[in-house]
């Protein structure tokens, strides 16, 4: 959630669910196996305490669809919402960066790019050709991250509502 904004997260919750509703369903869903959001396809950044401060979510971009079916399903089944028409926000090619977060206090020490280069690096591990984000078009302290870590533009799109650009780190 520290990686959506609070309107993208009220969105999917609904107007008769609070932002606590919503938290429950996603820590469920970063509990699953077979999510999106899924701990298998997180990284996680800690401090010298062993305190999480930063995550980077991805995955297989061909694995889309059957990821997306447990968040979905469970829309569906806490806030009687169907999200099943969503737009695609990844395809085949690309290791895709679903999420990436840092503890606010945090931000601006580096553990954003130490998460995107380890992903980056997971990214070449399982052979694929390129490693994608979507950033938020109004987030330019964001892209101007990703591009200095060597991610290129490579087209507009829209998702969740919001204009966003298509950025990728070339692999191979």
């Amino acid at each position: 959630m520290e990686a959506m904004s609070e309107e993208c997260c009220r969105y999917f919750a609904g107007e008769t669910h609070s932002l606590t509703d919503f938290h429950e369903m996603m820590t469920r869903l970063v509990a699953c196996e077979d999510s999106q959001y899924s701990y298998r396809n997180t990284l996680v950044a800690t401090d010298e305490k062993g305190n999480v401060v930063g995550i980077c979510v991805s995955y297989d971009g061909a694995q889309l669809h059957s990821l997306r079916k447990t968040f979905v399903t469970a829309c569906r089944e806490h806030f009687h919402r169907d999200f099943s028409d969503m737009d695609d926000e990844t395809a085949s090619g690309e290791l895709y960066i679903d999420s990436l977060a840092v503890c606010a206090p945090l931000r601006g020490k580096g553990i954003a790019q130490a998460l995107l280069n380890a992903t980056i690096e997971k990214g070449r591990e399982l052979g694929l050709p390129a490693v994608g984000l979507l950033v938020d078009t109004g987030n330019p302290l964001a892209e101007r991250l990703y591009r200095r870590v060597g991610f290129r533009y490579v087209d507009n799109n829209v998702w969740g509502g919001h204009s966003m650009r298509h950025l990728q780190y070339v692999l191979r």
